[in-house]
């Protein structure tokens, strides 16, 4: 057998089966972003976050993820946490600001909180990441944003292994947070769709419905009223030192929102980078 074809089988065995992935340098960085293919949790020097001070409106959410958070952190007992419902107020905006305000707790010479990121469609691959934050002493938050499965979908299957562990059980070093538009990560006519031509419509659901039971914190995010809607661009506008007449900014702020036919936290700051690039003020 030839050199040429050693070579050729030895490679497809590697790739069939990779050498194990080597955790990385975790002190580099407080967050890190989970890729596949092949497996690596890249580091993420600047995280793109908006500071707690400017998320309005949705304090008791705020308060009680914080309280979750701090308890994690300090190696006490916590609950993996679903944020979910309206658009643009604030659900994954609060996840990184929260984990911003317990890194900046941290005392000297104290271990950080460490965040990963994980797309939805890299759920099957959560065994191998979890396998390797277990053999670290750092503690983490698994962040997974704008998660919703489909009726054909398999990969809510995967996430079970970060809610309940399975055999091995959930590793103690590891807490899952994720967000969604929806309380049960489906939509609501899908679940009664197939419970109307399920044989036994009880079942039909159940198994994808009660995933979301798996989350021991659930937070609600409702559109805010105009009075919220104006607050936060206000609170922006503070923020970056821009003086608007209160009568004009208001105006303006009440007939964009009016033009995108939606109140949110998302709306306000798109409201407020249009105000900023007009009045030729640098965010």
């Amino acid at each position: 057998m030839s050199e040429a074809l050693l070579a050729r089988i030895a490679g497809a065995l590697e790739r069939m089966s990779p050498p194990a992935l080597e955790a990385p340098d975790f002190d580099a960085a407080d967050a890190f972003v989970w890729h596949v293919a092949p497996d690596r949790l890249e580091p993420v020097g600047t995280v793109s976050r908006v500071p707690m001070r400017l998320l309005v409106g949705i304090d008791r959410a705020r308060d009680l993820l914080l309280a979750n958070t701090r308890q994690f952190a300090r190696g006490l007992p916590a609950n993996n946490a679903l944020l979910w419902g309206a658009r643009g107020m604030g659900k994954s905006s609060l996840v990184k600001a929260v984990h911003a305000e317990v890194v900046a707790d941290a005392a000297p010479g104290e271990q950080r909180l460490k965040v990963v990121e994980i797309q939805r469609e890299d759920l099957p691959s959560i065994p191998r990441l979890l396998g390797l934050l277990r053999a670290s002493g750092q503690r983490f938050l698994l962040f997974c944003d704008d998660l919703s499965f489909s009726h054909d979908d398999e990969h809510y299957k995967s996430l079970k292994a970060v809610l309940e562990g399975g055999i091995e059980g959930r590793p103690e070093n590891v807490l899952f947070y994720a967000t969604s538009n929806r309380r049960h990560l489906m939509p609501r006519d899908m679940i009664e769709n197939e419970r109307s031509s399920a044989i036994n419509p009880s079942e039909a659901v159940e198994e994808k419905v009660s995933l979301s039971d798996r989350f021991g914190l659930w937070l609600g995010f409702h559109p805010c009223s105009q009075d919220e809607y104006l607050e936060m661009v206000r609170g922006y506008c503070d923020a970056a030192g821009l003086s608007v007449e209160a009568e004009r900014l208001r105006a303006e702020a009440i007939e964009w929102s009016a033009t995108r036919g939606a109140r949110s936290g998302r709306v306000a700051w798109q409201f407020f980078c249009d105000l900023a690039g007009r009045e030729g003020v640098r965010v």
